[in-house]
């Protein structure tokens, strides 16, 4: 005898099958909705702050560490062109990153049953503000740290003035580090909701993920004891953040039939 749990299920999403060309037409659409978004925050930030405006932004934390007169020096022939311009892009796609998770949301929701649109998308304005909180981390507390930390090892006979080029990689790769690492609580939540971890098991490994915290900080960050500490000390907070909303998001996010299920006796 058929379940009628599993003939809702059915019912739900019956008649919203697409053929395949038309799921292939659809994702064209949704990745060129992306590429205006792009579009539009790339324009808007070349009129303001424009891309001068943006690596005086970005370079605030290493020239408040040198001196009055100093400035970041440009070695590459084409680096005065290319390394605003990749700032631009990198800001342009942060800038347009609630519109891109739209479009990747509006892809994916017709296949989704209604619970599962349900955590769907708080998810992803979550996982979004916690890169953004990442990024801004590196940006108004890590740099700052950190240089301050390097300047003490800097001999007076060294003038720190560092190559654009190299600033803006090392920087950006702080930033994908810290928004990447910043979404440990999703992936504990998500790990509890399809049961392929208790949060039992995630309160036991709570000390070898301290060790994995750090670990992970020493390969993702600089080889400075600064940058690592406020790389691993955040996740090792996130981490409890995500056991303390597992629970909750994992009741939130059931079926109809599992919560049905879980108050029988």
């Amino acid at each position: 005898m058929a379940d009628p749990t599993d003939k809702n299920k059915e019912d739900e999403l019956a008649g919203t099958e697409q053929p395949f060309v038309q799921h292939l037409m659809e994702l064209r659409d949704r990745l060129l909705y992306c590429l205006y978004g792009l579009a539009v925050a790339g324009v808007l930030l070349a009129i303001w702050p424009g891309p001068s405006g943006l690596i005086d932004l970005i370079a605030v934390p290493i020239r408040a560490h040198m001196p009055p007169d100093a400035k970041l020096i440009a070695i590459g022939v084409f680096s005065p062109f290319f390394v605003p311009l990749k700032v631009l892009l990198m800001t342009a796609v942060l800038l347009a990153l609630p519109w891109l998770m739209y479009q990747c949301w509006m892809f994916v929701a017709p296949g989704l049953y209604s619970h599962e649109k349900r955590f769907a998308l708080p998810l992803i304005i979550f996982g979004s503000l916690l890169a953004y909180a990442g990024i801004a981390f590196v940006q108004f507390f890590v740099l700052d740290k950190m240089f301050s930390f390097i300047q003490r090892f800097t001999p007076a006979a060294v003038a720190a003035t560092p190559d654009i080029a190299s600033y803006v990689e090392a920087i950006l790769s702080l930033y994908i580090a810290f928004g990447v690492a910043f979404q440990v609580p999703i992936v504990v939540m998500l790990l509890v909701r399809f049961e392929m971890v208790t949060v039992e098991k995630l309160r036991s490994f709570r000390g070898y993920f301290i060790v994995v915290a750090f670990v992970v900080a020493a390969v993702l960050t600089p080889p400075d004891v600064v940058s690592q500490l406020a790389l691993a000390i955040p996740m090792c907070l996130l981490y409890e953040v995500g056991i303390i909303g597992a629970r909750y998001f994992t009741k939130y996010s059931k079926a109809p039939e599992e919560s049905a299920d879980s108050a029988q006796p």
